[in-house]
């Protein structure tokens, strides 16, 4: 249990550190910026207790707001995904698969988990570009940017989910 929050931590940091300081400063056409802490979110295990997905989502969403100054998107954004992802989860899971099942393209099969990542991503950036725009008064540029940032980060996930075992 123990080895297991570290690496929590470990994975926690390297993510919000990789997005403060490089994956903020991208912003392709002025709409579409990669936000690879969502696989923070995606990648917990099927047994994990809510409560506690939600507290990391949301000190997740916190460091991050803290680092690119949007005050509460990001922290709205990611307690939400991580309150829809066990029930996502259980959804492209056997019926008999073992109850410490993990979220990732190995134990889900690629096309499984391409789905799962896919839908929490369209998600997160729909919810947190809605909350950034606060209003569909251009809603073009709000699909634009929802668009661009979730297929930047479905990217950079799979390519996460390559290296990983």
């Amino acid at each position: 249990m123990l080895l297991d929050t570290l690496q929590r931590l470990l994975i926690f940091f390297l993510l919000v550190l990789v997005q403060g300081l490089v994956l903020n400063r991208i912003q392709l056409f002025h709409c579409a910026t990669p936000l690879l802490y969502v696989y923070f979110i995606i990648i917990f295990p099927l047994n994990y207790p809510k409560w506690a997905m939600l507290v990391w989502g949301f000190l997740l969403g916190l460091c991050i707001d803290m680092f690119s100054n949007t005050p509460g998107l990001a922290a709205a954004s990611t307690t939400f995904i991580a309150a829809l992802q066990p029930y996502l989860l259980q959804l492209f899971i056997p019926r008999d698969a073992d109850e410490h099942v993990r979220s990732s393209a190995a134990t889900l099969g690629f096309g499984k988990f391409a789905t799962l990542a896919t839908i929490l991503v369209i998600l997160f950036c729909l919810v947190f570009f809605a909350l950034e725009a606060f209003s569909f008064y251009d809603w073009q540029q709000w699909l634009l940017c929802v668009g661009g940032s979730a297929l930047l980060t479905l990217i950079l996930i799979f390519a996460l989910e390559s290296l990983r075992k």
